[in-house]
């Protein structure tokens, strides 16, 4: 290079603006390159160029990413992939201390000695690099930075008490997972920054970090290679690491490169440990706080004088040992590993006939085992690559079906890492001149890839390590500022943004993924934000109508679809009470509110659903057996089986009758019964009234409207058909209104001769005939079944056309055609079954005669017999008692409920007896 140029060394510690200065000296000039020692780092000082100069003149060249300007003037690299021979008129090496490095220290060292501008070279690094700087570059100028801000010991501290903007350094990524899961579930969450990051994962992170969504940075020592960042306390959870060879301790230069990152510019910065690792002894933390530490006085060294003459002579030329003193070999590299196990390969060593086939060797085996696989699978995939190189370029389709098993966005971290690794390998071949047809395409697509990758993995260390909500609220809440709190049509709250959980009527409930550490904020936070939402909810609610509210079968009370309460058994059945579901943190004032409206509600929806029976009990008017018999069917719910008040019934005369037929009792042969009762809505709330004043634990549900008969299922609560408006019979419960009417049909039938079932049953039940028969069996009569021929109405002979035949089948066809059809039938008398006597007296229902009882002389069951015009029983259009069109007098759809109805499970669970 020049021989005038000018050749600086500054030096000194962390925070000194030894980069900031580089990059004003670099932009002060024509042309320039500087080397970093991160791909990060590079990415970072790329950025701030470009926002000063422009991208059209600026580049940023590492081993898997080029980014040329159209008039590129200042190239940032990192120092691998730093161009030395473009003739730039300047040039710096940052981190030079890192000569020193086992792995990456013969490069370093390679730039110190040769790297030059044309007029100015800068060699920025720790103090420790002077006497090895002095000796081995000539006419070398010292220039000392003094660090900005004091850097102090402040001891050990549990990560529980970590302050915020805190830096946790572990030295494996087990050991970095591990702490940042405990920072999120103690304090919302943590940024990771890794060197195996790709700059855009690592860029979205730092930025989730330095714009406050959490306070908190776990890194590796990544974040000690110039990474500006603020830091306040850097926490070492470990002072040893293996160093690719060994577990070691840290020198004490390394531990203040890393701790160097606390404190920006003029603000002080701490630094401690954490976890299990040891304190710091004194002399140790004395060297860091006043930055003396031991001169570094050997550095490594690989030749750069390379013979391609042949394999073995590479192979030599990169193992002679140096000279001078300061100057030692390294460790043996990856390259050199790769070049001797592809030369021991026999066809190997057969293609190499031309110095350039050695150089293309060298090339392939410079590509880093970025994928960390054994060294025997990453001499295989170099050896397929120089094949592919030395018939021209890498295949399309075979580097597009390399990429396309890498380009998939779903897993966890590990295997995202892992994904992002094997594309680096890609990503470095397309960024090679020459090696893939098309370069353009290819350095776009593994940078696609490489994006949608990076994406992905920061989606994913976001997700398993950030909880933003906690760090979010955790942050307002120390700021003490006011917190917004929105709900939206789905009961979702989120405060300041962030899902907190869900609320349902008047309670909270918090989302359930928050760990017991998080619980405690998240809850704090939000019912601090909901109180505003709490009292505006309960005026939105004390205002509703009727309409927004309902009660389940069960007995809860429901806003929409929010459950807001449940009813409790009061004084008696038709005076529920209520408990409103309502938060303490809501306060008292909501609570009570809340449940004021609840009972308004409930006492309403008895008042306007139980009108009919309300009035009974009201009418003044009743006394003596007709005011009893109206308590009894008040207390019952309106409903009540004739069997059980027949004495009642029949003390009752027919003035007394008549007034309680005033109020719709209807005096049927089996139940007793308002009407306007047995209605779909006033049936759903006298069960769930029944259930509540029973004590039942589970309450049974009212059956499909619409049903004429349901599964009669024995383990049913008691009562409970005849409140749901049925009667059981046999395998099925028959609805009181249909069964009435069949009974006022059965009445006008001779149940002691015996009569057949007809159509207007079967059209009534909506049964089968077997089914009647059963049903009939359940009433008390008996039922034969015989079988004779169907009889069929003979068709009218048609005249016979004048020279046609008056037979024109056989006789023999005739009788062949003749089919004898028979049906099935059944004739049904009274015979119910005995029951236990009491003394000499008959069976209730039975007379001594052994016919049907009643208080008639013809023996038909007793109950209020529907009359026509002139007192005959009715049919269509029949009156009531009350003179009214009865509203059971339109024929009933077919009850087509097989046993296997999906009723009989609703009833109490007991799907499997039926």
């Amino acid at each position: 290079m020049a021989a005038e140029t000018r050749i600086t060394a500054v030096l000194g510690p962390t925070n000194t603006g030894k980069t900031h200065y580089a990059i004003d000296r670099m932009l002060a000039h024509r042309t320039g390159v500087i080397g970093l020692p991160l791909r990060l780092l590079a990415r970072e000082v790329y950025d701030r160029i470009v926002a000063a100069r422009g991208p059209s003149v600026v580049a940023l060249v590492t081993g898997e990413e080029r980014i040329v300007g159209a008039r590129a003037k200042y190239w940032v690299c990192t120092v691998e992939a730093m161009p030395t021979d473009i003739g730039c008129d300047f040039l710096a090496i940052d981190e030079v201390q890192l000569c020193a490095d086992p792995e990456r220290g013969h490069v370093f060292t390679d730039r110190l000695l040769h790297a030059r501008g044309l007029s100015e070279t800068l060699f920025l690094g720790s103090d420790t690099m002077r006497g090895t700087i002095a000796a081995l570059v000539p006419k070398v100028q010292f220039m000392k930075h003094e660090r900005f801000s004091t850097l102090s010991y402040a001891g050990s501290k549990k990560l529980s008490r970590m302050p915020a903007r805190s830096a946790i350094v572990g030295f494996s990524v087990e050991n970095v997972y591990a702490i940042a899961e405990l920072i999120r579930r103690q304090k919302g969450g943590a940024a990771v920054v890794m060197g195996a990051l790709s700059p855009r994962t690592r860029n979205a992170q730092v930025e989730m970090y330095q714009n406050g969504d959490v306070d908190y940075l776990v890194a590796t020592d990544a974040i000690g290679m110039g990474l500006n960042l603020d830091i306040n306390h850097v926490a070492f959870s470990a002072t040893a690491k293996f160093d690719g060879w060994r577990m070691r301790d840290l020198f004490p230069h390394e531990l203040a490169q890393i701790a160097g990152r606390a404190g920006r510019h003029t603000a002080p910065g701490t630094f401690g440990v954490t976890g299990e690792a040891r304190p710091l002894a004194e002399e140790v933390i004395d060297a860091i706080e006043n930055h003396r530490f031991r001169p570094i006085e050997r550095i490594n060294w690989r030749a750069s004088n390379l013979e391609f003459g042949g394999v073995d002579r590479l192979i030599a030329s990169l193992e002679v040992t140096p000279i001078e003193e300061r100057l030692t070999r390294g460790r043996e590299a990856d390259d050199l590993k790769a070049l001797k196990a592809l030369a021991d390969l026999p066809h190997i060593r057969d293609r190499l006939r031309h110095p350039r086939d050695l150089r293309l060797l060298w090339d392939v085996c410079r590509i880093p085992d970025f994928q960390g696989i054994s060294a025997h699978e990453h001499a295989n995939l170099l050896q397929r690559i120089f094949g592919f190189l030395q018939d021209g370029h890498v295949p399309d389709d075979w580097l597009q079906a390399q990429i396309r098993r890498i380009d998939k966005t779903q897993g966890d971290i590990d295997t995202l890492s892992k994904r992002l690794a094997y594309i680096r390998t890609w990503t470095y071949v397309a960024q090679r001149s020459g090696w893939v047809q098309d370069e353009s395409h290819w350095r776009g697509e593994t940078r696609a890839v490489e994006d949608r990758l990076s994406d992905a993995l920061h989606s994913a260390l976001t997700q398993r390590f950030v909880d933003r909500r906690t760090s979010v609220l955790l942050r307002r809440l120390k700021q003490k500022e006011s917190l917004v709190a929105e709900v939206n049509d789905k009961g979702e709250v989120t405060v300041e943004g962030e899902f907190v959980g869900r609320l349902e009527g008047f309670r909270f409930h918090q989302d359930g993924t928050a760990s017991p550490d998080q619980a405690k904020t998240l809850k704090q936070a939000a019912y601090e934000a909901l109180k505003p939402e709490f009292h505006l909810r309960a005026d939105r609610f004390y205002n509703a109508p009727d309409t927004e509210l309902d009660f389940t079968e069960q007995g809860g009370l429901m806003w929409g679809n929010s459950a807001v309460g449940k009813l409790v058994k009061g004084a008696d059945a038709m005076k529920p009470q209520v408990e409103a579901f309502v938060d303490e943190e809501a306060g008292f004032d909501v609570g009570e509110k809340v449940r004021r409206r609840l009972q308004h509600f409930i006492d309403r929806k008895v008042a306007t659903l139980f009108e009919p029976l309300l009035n009974l009990q009201r009418d003044e008017t009743l006394t003596g057996l007709a005011r009893g018999f109206a308590f009894r069917l008040v207390e019952a719910l309106g409903v009540l089986p004739r069997e059980g008040v027949a004495d009642e019934v029949k003390a009752l005369d027919q003035d007394m009758r008549g007034s309680l037929r005033k109020h719709g009792v209807r005096f049927g042969q089996y139940t007793i019964f308002q009407p306007l009762l047995l209605k779909p809505a006033p049936t759903r709330l006298r069960l769930v009234l029944w259930s509540l004043h029973e004590g039942l634990d589970e309450f049974p549900e009212s059956p499909p409207p619409g049903l004429v008969t349901v599964p009669n299922i024995p383990d049913v609560p008691k009562g409970y058909y005849s409140l749901s408006g049925y009667h059981p019979a046999g395998s099925r419960a028959i609805r009181i209104d249909m069964l009435e009417r069949l009974a006022d049909i059965l009445r006008n039938m001779d149940s002691r001769a015996g009569f057949e079932a007809n159509p207007d049953m079967l059209s009534i039940t909506g049964m089968t005939l077997e089914q009647f028969a059963d049903l009939m069996a359940g009433l008390g009569y008996k039922g034969e079944q015989g079988e004779r021929e169907k009889v069929r109405s003979e068709p009218v002979a048609k005249p016979v056309e004048e020279g046609a035949s008056a037979n024109p089948i056989t006789e023999e066809e005739a009788a062949l055609q003749t089919v004898t059809e028979m049906e099935v039938f059944y004739t049904f008398t009274w015979a119910p079954k005995p029951r236990a006597p009491r003394g000499d007296r008959a069976p209730r229902g039975e007379r001594r005669d052994g016919k049907p009882g009643g208080d008639r002389r013809d023996g038909k069951p007793r109950g209020d017999r529907p009359k026509g015009a002139k007192g005959k029983p009715g049919g269509k259009g029949k009156r009531d008692d009350q003179g009214g069109r009865n509203f059971e007098s339109r024929p009933p759809k077919r009850d087509r409920i097989d046993p296997d109805n999906p009723f009989a499970a609703a009833l109490m669970g007991l799907k499997d007896k039926i």
